[in-house]
C-alpha cells in the first residue's frame, strides 16, 4: 500500500501533510510513504528528514501520485485549469484522498472528486466527540492561528503591549479586545495577556464566559434570554436574531472605542462569517489601533477588511492575513501531520490491513465522495422526483 504526500500548490500554502515522525508511524503499519520532493521546505523539513524517516522522494508530482493507494494534502488538489498541472487527473480510481478540503467554499470540486472514483475524506468535518479529539484540524489550526494573529497585531502595533514604569514616564498597557471565543479567541487571549495587555473577550455563546475570565480576561455581551440558547449541540455558536445583534452591536462599539488591538474570529460553518465591526466603529477608534481579521477569508468580520492585504481606514490598520496557520507552517504541520495519522489509524486493522471503516461515525462524517457519487448528506444533491404515471379510468 501506497501512501503519498505531495507539494502543496494552491497560493502560498507552506505547511506539509505529514512530519519525519508520522512517516515512521505509516512505515510501521507497513505502508510505502512516498514524498514528493520539496513538499516539506515551506516548514523547514527537508527532502533528507522524510528519507531518513524511511520515505522515498519522488522528483515531480507525477511520480508521488503514481499507484497511490492514499494521498495526503493539506489543501485540495489542483484541477484542470487551476494551474500548471491537474493533480486530480494523477489520482488513480479508488484512492482516498484526506485533507482540508473546504468543500463549502468549494462546492464545484465535489462532483469533480466523484467523477474520478476518489474517495474524498475532508478533515475539517471530523466530529466535535471524544474519540475525534486528536483528528480536530479546526482546533489544531484555529490555535496556532489566534496566537500568530496577536503577534501581528503587536508587529503592526506602534507600541508596547505591557505596561511600562521608566524613570521618563510610565507606558500604559494596550487594550486588547477578542471578538469570538472559540479555540483561535482562547488562544488570542492568553497570548495578548501573556505580553502585558489589558484583555476583554465577547462571544454570544454563555458557555464561554467562564472561560474567559479564567485567562484573565472580561467578558463582554448582552446577556439576555437569547444569549442564553445561544450555542448549538456541536459547540458552535448560532446565528443571532437582528434585534439581538443590535443590542450587542450597540455594547461593542462603546467598547472598541477604546481598545487599540482587536482581534476577530468569529465563523459560522457553511456561511458567512457574520460582521462584528462596522466601519463607523473603526471611525472611533484611536489613531495607531491594529484589527486582525481572521475570518476574512470566509467574508470577514471587519467592514473594510480585505483578503491578504493590510489595508488603513480611518488611521487604523486592519490586517487581512490569509492562511494564518500556514505563517506558522513548522508547528501547524507538525500537528496537522498528527491529525492525519490519527484518523489513518482508524483505517489499519490488527493485522495492518488498510481499509475504511464504513460504520465508523468518524468516517461517515468526513466522507464527501465514494464509489463515484457526492454521499455527504448536506453536500449530496438532492434526489429528483420522478413524475407520477397518469391515472387510467374505467
Amino acid at each position: 500500500m501506497k501512501i503519498a504526500i505531495p507539494r502543496e500548490r494552491r497560493g502560498s500554502e507552506r505547511r506539509v501533510a505529514a512530519s519525519p515522525d508520522t512517516v515512521k508511524k505509516y512505515k510501521a503499519l507497513g505502508a510505502d510513504v512516498v514524498v514528493e520532493s520539496g513538499a516539506g521546505d515551506g516548514a523547514s523539513i527537508p527532502d533528507q528528514a522524510f528519507a531518513d524517516a524511511g520515505a522515498e522522494i519522488a522528483p515531480d508530482a507525477a511520480a508521488v501520485y503514481a499507484d497511490a493507494d492514499v494521498i495526503l494534502k493539506v489543501r485540495a488538489p489542483l484541477t484542470a485549469g487551476e494551474g500548471d498541472i491537474d493533480e486530480l487527473a494523477l489520482i488513480k480510481r479508488g484512492a482516498v484522498l484526506a485533507g482540508i478540503l473546504n468543500p463549502h467554499g468549494t462546492r464545484d470540486l465535489l462532483p469533480l472528486y466523484a467523477e474520478a472514483g476518489v474517495t474524498a475524506l475532508a478533515m475539517e468535518l471530523a466530529p466535535r466527540i471524544t474519540r475525534a479529539q486528536s483528528m480536530d484540524v479546526l482546533s489544531s489550526q484555529a490555535n496556532l492561528a489566534g496566537y500568530r494573529a496577536v503577534l501581528d497585531a503587536a508587529y503592526e502595533f506602534g507600541r508596547a503591549f505591557p505596561m511600562m514604569m521608566t524613570a521618563a514616564g510610565t507606558v500604559p498597557p494596550a487594550r486588547a479586545l477578542i471578538m469570538g471565543v472559540g479555540v483561535a479567541g482562547l488562544q488570542a487571549i492568553a497570548t495578548a495577556k501573556r505580553l502585558g495587555a489589558v484583555v476583554s473577550a465577547t462571544d454570544v455563546r454563555p458557555a464561554v464566559k467562564e472561560q474567559v475570565q479564567s485567562l484573565g480576561g472580561t467578558f463582554v455581551a448582552v446577556e439576555d434570554e437569547e444569549f442564553k440558547q445561544a450555542e448549538t449541540s456541536g459547540g458552535y455558536a448560532k446565528e443571532m436574531s437582528a434585534d439581538y445583534q443590535a443590542k450587542q452591536a450597540a455594547l461593542i462599539a462603546e467598547t472598541i472605542r477604546k481598545q487599540d488591538i482587536i482581534v476577530t474570529t468569529a465563523l459560522i460553518p457553511g456561511r458567512p462569517a457574520p460582521r462584528l465591526v462596522t466601519d463607523a466603529m473603526v471611525a472611533t477608534m484611536k489613531p495607531g489601533a491594529v484589527i486582525v481579521d481572521l475570518a476574512v477569508e470566509a467574508g470577514g468580520n471587519v467592514e473594510g477588511s480585505v483578503a491578504g492585504e493590510i489595508v488603513t481606514r480611518h488611521g487604523v490598520k486592519i490586517v487581512g492575513h490569509t492562511n494564518v496557520p500556514g505563517r506558522i507552517a513548522v508547528d501547524a504541520s507538525m500537528l496537522y501531520a498528527k491529525n492525519l495519522l490519527a484518523l489513518m489509524n482508524l483505517c489499519f486493522d490488527a493485522e495492518k490491513r488498510f481499509a475504511l471503516p464504513w460504520d465508523d461515525e468518524i468516517i461517515k462524517a468526513v466522507t464527501l465522495t465514494r464509489d463515484g457519487a457526492v454521499v455527504h448528506q448536506t453536500f449530496a444533491p438532492a434526489p429528483s422526483s420522478s413524475p407520477q404515471p397518469a391515472s387510467v379510468g374505467a
